[in-house]
């Protein structure tokens, strides 16, 4: 029996270190390129007359990298493609959700998905991933999305129920951050959890959230109210029925993340 455990466990031994990677070839610069629907624009290197676009949404690069995305600011989108960005932050609550869709000049189209906890430990945790391929018959109404008349509106706004301006404080809601990128530029918005705000850019959540619902039930019941905005789309057409409006506000930004201008010349057919 000794002989047996002896020999055992000499087996075991060179197993691990069997199991142990060489040095050289663990860092070795060969990297395999990881699959379309988890860097759907991967592999891609800017041409002499690109620059990358500022992005102004507050998640650095870093966040990104943490969440298991693909840094916004390093994506290069060309011709006949977007992507198309939305962040969900619930009011004392740790739990995030992101969704992003990318369309590609090719026709397809990609969803990937992120809900965990924002607080407490270094990683995200309890981190949720959602990487997809939409079926064609979805990619129409995401290219759809970077044609909507809500991008021209504001980046932050406040509420003038038509006897001015009111600020929303948001003790118990979500605020959405959502963001496009395009050839040449991108827009973001930020709404807060007034339920107008949110009403302004709701056909927009209801369509992205409605194509990330359904992959895993663990995402679904992190995503508030699931992809139903119709109370706040509601709210946003009362308002402009009373006389309201939405107005730029001036509540403080996250500061753009440094990039180098675009050329002259740069530009989208979907500039406001």
């Amino acid at each position: 029996m000794a002989l047996t455990g002896l020999i055992a466990g000499l087996a075991l031994a060179i197993a691990q270190q069997d199991a142990t990677p060489d040095p050289a070839a663990w860092w070795s610069p060969e990297v395999p390129r990881p699959p379309a629907v988890l860097d759907p624009l991967g592999g891609r290197r800017w041409a002499r007359d690109e620059r990358p676009i500022p992005i102004n949404n507050g998640v650095d690069p870093l966040l990104y990298r943490l969440w298991g995305l693909p840094p916004l600011q390093s994506q290069i989108v060309r011709d006949g493609e977007q992507v198309v960005e939305a962040w969900a932050r619930p009011s004392g609550d740790v739990r995030q959700a992101v969704i992003r869709i990318t369309v590609r000049r090719d026709g397809r189209a990609f969803m990937q998905a992120r809900a965990g906890l924002g607080c407490c430990t270094p990683e995200i945790g309890r981190r949720v991933d959602i990487n997809a391929e939409l079926p064609p018959s979805a990619v129409s109404a995401m290219k759809a999305l970077a044609l909507s008349p809500a991008w021209s509106q504001p980046q932050s706004v406040t509420v003038d129920y038509g006897g001015g301006a009111v600020s929303a404080v948001c003790v118990n809601g979500v605020s959405w951050d959502v963001t496009l990128l395009v050839p040449g530029q991108a827009r973001h918005l930020r709404r807060a959890c007034d339920d107008a705000e949110i009403g302004s850019i709701a056909p927009e959540l209801m369509t992205m959230v409605g194509a990330a619902l359904g992959h895993d039930a663990r995402f679904d019941a992190a995503v508030p109210r699931r992809s139903d905005f119709t109370r706040q789309a509601a709210a946003y057409g009362m308002l402009l029925q009373s006389g309201g409006r939405l107005v730029a506000s001036d509540r403080p930004q996250p500061p753009p993340v440094a990039a180098e201008p675009a050329p002259d010349g740069m530009s989208h057919p979907l500039r406001p």
